[in-house]
């Protein structure tokens, strides 16, 4: 993940928010099978949202 550009994790984020979103329906309906995998979702947002926030860090000089 380190080696994308901001564009293409702004994408899998945009991609993880929306895996999320169906994660919690189908939850919500009963369907899923496997509750854990909102918790890794909910992970990856997080990794994304450092490493484009480590980004905008190097950019800005800090």
């Amino acid at each position: 993940m380190r080696e994308q550009s901001e564009t293409e994790l702004k994408a899998e984020l945009e991609q993880a928010h929306q895996a999320l979103f169906n994660l919690r329906f189908q939850t919500s309906t009963r369907q899923l099978a496997d509750n854990s995998q909102i918790a890794k979702t909910r992970k990856r947002i997080a990794r994304i949202k450092t490493l484009l926030a480590q980004g905008q860090a190097v950019q800005s000089g800090k």
